[in-house]
């Protein structure tokens, strides 16, 4: 299995710092997993945030829930707990 060097929250400098914060509000709740494995490149990160935003709020044929749906289906085919 792989492993990949994450950048925790405490550990957070500058742009990833910033990030993280939006992340989490300011407050002190934990950067999921999921994102924090992009924390080595703090661009990649916020790419990684917009493509979600875009995909999840942005205009689209279908709507905001049937977009959850098929979140929701691919994460259990893919046995993922996000």
């Amino acid at each position: 299995m792989a492993w990949i060097d994450m950048v925790d929250e405490d550990k957070a400098e500058g742009k990833l710092k910033e990030v993280y914060e939006r992340i989490t509000g300011g407050g002190s709740s934990r950067v999921a997993h999921i994102l924090k494995v992009h924390s080595l490149n703090p661009q990649v990160l916020e790419d990684h945030l917009n493509l979600y935003k875009t995909i999840m709020f942005a205009s689209s044929n279908i709507s905001r829930k049937q977009r959850e749906m098929v979140a929701t289906v691919v994460s259990a085919i893919n046995d993922c707990h996000y």
